[in-house]
């Protein structure tokens, strides 16, 4: 089982991927406030960081080079989810320290693949 952090302040889409990780028995920790995210993350030590792009108050991207910034964080994989997915953005979203990126809506079988992968102990489920 792993630890999953998911960032979302969407109650809709943050009760999914956390329904979406449960039923793969993952344990979710869902964060609606980028703003304690960090925090959060610091104290939950997830194996794996699901967030949005386009947060109020600490945007997604921002949120992203916090975390490669600290030393005890910096190691955990980051998938970015977001809805506006524009030219430029995979490399940006990338460059900012994400392994990976899926864009809104989400098909669930990319979802739960890309969670897979970047998961290094866990089997592949589909």
């Amino acid at each position: 089982m792993a630890r999953i952090m998911v960032v979302e302040d969407n109650a809709l889409n943050i009760k999914l991927f956390c329904d979406l990780l449960s039923a793969h028995g993952h344990e979710a920790k869902p964060v609606t406030d980028s703003r304690v995210a960090l925090d959060t993350a610091l104290e939950f030590r997830p194996d794996l960081v699901i967030t949005d792009i386009q947060l109020p108050y600490v945007s997604g991207l921002d949120l992203i080079r916090s975390m490669r910034a600290v030393e005890s964080l910096a190691h955990v994989p980051i998938m970015a989810v977001t809805a506006y997915a524009g030219q430029g953005d995979d490399e940006r979203i990338r460059s900012a320290g994400a392994q990976a990126y899926v864009s809104k809506p989400i098909s669930v079988a990319r979802f739960v693949a890309e969670v897979s992968a970047l998961l290094p102990n866990e089997a592949t489920v589909a």
